[in-house]
């Protein structure tokens, strides 16, 4: 299970991918059972589906579905932010800061280049943050949910100015949390995790 997830946060498997449960097996020499128990807890965690003739494909998500996911997440991603600014420890936030950094450098020094590698810096932020909620149940919640649209925020660093407003973003965030102000650190971040439904439906067509 943990080698899928891994393929999915590093975008090697994207919505509508078949999973080939032969070929796993044979890519992770075991037999087809193991496969077939993983298959079981990704469907039951929302993450796949199976489908008449076609098998186990990675969850490809409807306009409703996106919509209902993407209010769902950006209130546990601003949740944890709110957390995060009562409870971050004083090394989580130096850690913290040391991502935020990264970020407002890529997007200094790359600009729209590498939008794959700053979306790696993204997922950082994002995980910096949660960690800091102090509630383990919280991030589990955040992963999971983030699988199922990880593909689309992945895709919104290739728009022109995205990963500088997403760095700019992530500073006014950070700056709110070591300020210890709950409220506006989870608007905030609800704000930067939310999408419009018209980008919603660039992001659907984008990925076909």
């Amino acid at each position: 299970m943990t080698a899928i997830l891994a393929d999915i946060d590093a975008g090697q498997l994207n919505p509508g991918d078949v999973l080939d449960e032969a070929g796993l097996a044979a890519r992770h020499l075991v037999s087809r059972t193991p496969i077939r128990e993983v298959f079981i807890q990704l469907e039951a965690a929302g993450l796949i589906r199976r489908l008449p003739r076609k098998g186990a494909v990675l969850f490809k998500p409807t306009l409703e579905e996106f919509l209902a996911i993407l209010e769902v997440h950006a209130n546990l991603e601003g949740q944890a932010a709110g957390l995060a600014a009562r409870r971050m420890t004083a090394v989580q936030a130096a850690e913290l800061e040391e991502i935020v950094q990264a970020c407002e450098a890529h997007a200094a020094e790359k600009g729209d280049g590498d939008p794959n590698g700053y979306y790696q810096l993204n997922l950082q932020f994002h995980a910096g943050v949660a960690l800091g909620a102090g509630n383990p149940f919280l991030v589990e919640m955040i992963k999971t949910n983030a699988r199922k649209l990880m593909a689309y925020y992945r895709a919104r660093y290739r728009y022109p100015g995205s990963i500088a407003q997403s760095a700019k973003e992530h500073r006014e965030i950070a700056e709110l949390i070591y300020a210890h102000d709950q409220v506006a650190a989870e608007r905030r971040m609800i704000q930067h995790v939310q999408f419009d439904q018209v980008t919603v439906m660039d992001l659907l067509a984008a990925l076909g």
